[in-house]
């Protein structure tokens, strides 16, 4: 992807030099640590640990967790949005930071534009980095789970040592894989910012593991159109470089369901998917890409059989 003449966004913060790792915003409502699972290899006894202490960071209850939870005041934020500060002592190149920077920035750009052909003004997320874990205001983020985004905070979180483990443990090497995953997050502020979150969180309520798992499916499968719908404008905007897309279409086939169970168990659990198989990650993703826009990329209306 070609950067060079790109801004960066000012909507980041960089919490790497933090030593605590943690800022809290108290148990605020979310979508975001059941999310934050989406580019995990680990094994589902890891998850579990994981969901626990999501659990308890997030006041015990499932409301600091899932959208339409009841929000906590956040009062005064000390971590300001502002030009990325370099910081040392880490695995990320400045090269590294400065292109998810500008990433993020042309979805700014991106959905802006959006939404003003919707009649709506764009809320812009943050983006932090940090190292390790943090709190958050969905409760404790690991990195070893990989990028999320909080819904009860607007922000979506990354350590930037992902951006080697896609190529080294992920297997889907080049700088546009890591553009995908960030847009994916991205795509789930959308959801958010279109209500799409508070309606899952309510569809949510009564369902069987298996069916919840179903909503999780067309929830995840419709932030990689999303992110498939600012590929197409960058197409567009002549950012495209040569291999790009068929990396990102590499990053939407390694995260996969199926292709995350074979490799763990060597074996498929359908009813235990919670983001779609390889297959439909790609095909979504393509399908953002070919139309570019928000309206078909409702994947809520599609039959679940025919996602």
């Amino acid at each position: 992807m070609k950067t060079d003449d790109l801004r960066e966004s000012s909507n980041v913060e960089d919490r790497r030099g933090d030593s605590s790792g943690s800022y809290s915003t108290g148990g605020g409502g979310g979508a975001g640590m059941l999310l934050q699972l989406l580019f995990s290899r680990g094994s589902w006894k890891t998850k579990l640990i994981l969901l626990i202490i999501m659990l308890v960071m997030g006041g015990g209850g499932l409301s600091g967790i899932f959208p339409g939870g009841q929000q906590s005041s956040t009062g005064n934020n000390p971590y300001q949005s502002t030009e990325v500060t370099r910081t040392s002592g880490d695995k990320a190149s400045d090269q590294q930071v400065e292109f998810v920077s500008k990433v993020f920035a042309s979805t700014e750009d991106f959905w802006t534009k959006e939404f003003e052909k919707q009649g709506k003004t764009y809320k812009k997320p943050t983006l932090v980095l940090y190292t390790g874990s943090i709190t958050t205001a969905c409760g404790q983020g690991q990195a070893a789970s990989g990028p999320f985004y909080c819904s009860g905070d607007n922000k979506v979180y990354l350590d930037i040592s992902f951006y080697n483990d896609l190529s080294e443990k992920y297997g889907a090497a080049g700088d546009f894989a890591m553009a995908y995953v960030i847009a994916h997050e991205v795509g789930h502020h959308i959801q958010n910012e279109l209500g799409t979150m508070d309606e899952y969180g309510q569809a949510r309520q009564g369902k069987s593991e298996a069916d919840a798992n179903k909503l999780n499916v067309q929830l995840e499968l419709q932030a990689d159109y999303y992110a498939g719908a600012w590929a197409n404008y960058v197409q567009d905007e002549g950012l495209l470089e040569k291999g790009d897309f068929e990396e990102a279409m590499n990053a939407a086939n390694a995260v996969g369901d199926d292709t995350l169970q074979k490799e763990t168990y060597g074996k498929t659990v359908p009813d235990s998917f919670t983001h779609g198989t390889s297959e439909q990650r790609q095909r979504w993703f393509n399908k953002g890409f070919e139309y570019g826009d928000i309206e078909h990329g409702d994947t809520f209306s599609v039959a679940y059989n025919d996602l």
